[in-house]
């Protein structure tokens, strides 16, 4: 068997072949595939992110739809200016069934309160103090918005004996701002009218 230059030349071409083809169509089309997957992979994370910001959308929804309805909630306990004085009814017949005098009720001029208005009213009233406690609480019951500051307490001297220098068990008087948050019907609110016994 004879090896000549026909021979060797078959044998580089052959040889050739198969390092030709890994250069110009194996190599290019590994790179190709590794780019491919990389994209993929880019495209695979975008879409993650993206059900993780449409699943925040959605408790998004839920959360702002129950923000809708603690203002309803709230809304619903704001009355008109027109109730305002329907509250104030409600607020001296609470401090009568606690058996509380009255002496004054004088109102504030209103005071913007971000959308809605709040009357003060500058209350005296005397009575027992567990007569008062109890008008507190049934106060904060009520379903409307109000609120209590500027609160001074004082113990009442009894009556015919000034020489204790204390007060009559449990009597005192009680003097306070009560603000109550009403939404208004026009730019110009009005006053309630001062009360007094």
């Amino acid at each position: 068997m004879r090896f000549g230059i026909r021979e060797l030349i078959f044998l580089i071409v052959l040889l050739a072949v198969p390092v030709a083809s890994y250069l110009y169509v194996f190599k290019p089309r590994n790179a190709e595939i590794r780019q491919a997957h990389a994209e993929i992979e880019i495209k695979q994370a975008k879409l993650r992110k993206l059900r993780e910001v449409a699943d925040k959308i959605d408790d998004l929804g839920l959360a702002i739809e129950q923000g809708r309805e603690a203002v309803k909630v709230i809304e619903a306990k704001l009355p008109s200016q027109q109730d305002v004085e329907v509250i104030l009814q409600d607020i001296w017949e609470l401090a009568k069934l606690r058996r509380l005098t009255v002496k004054s009720i004088k109102s504030e001029r209103p005071v913007p309160a971000a959308l809605y208005m709040e009357q003060p009213l500058k209350v005296i009233m005397e009575g027992e103090f567990d007569g008062f406690y109890e008008f507190l609480l049934q106060l904060e019951k009520l379903p409307r918005i109000t609120r209590i500051h500027r609160m001074k307490l004082e113990r009442l001297a009894a009556p015919g004996r000034p020489d204790q220098g204390g007060g009559a068990p449990g009597m005192m008087k009680a003097e306070f701002s009560l603000s109550i948050y009403f939404e208004p019907r026009s730019k110009t609110p009005g006053h309630l009218a001062e009360r007094s016994r």
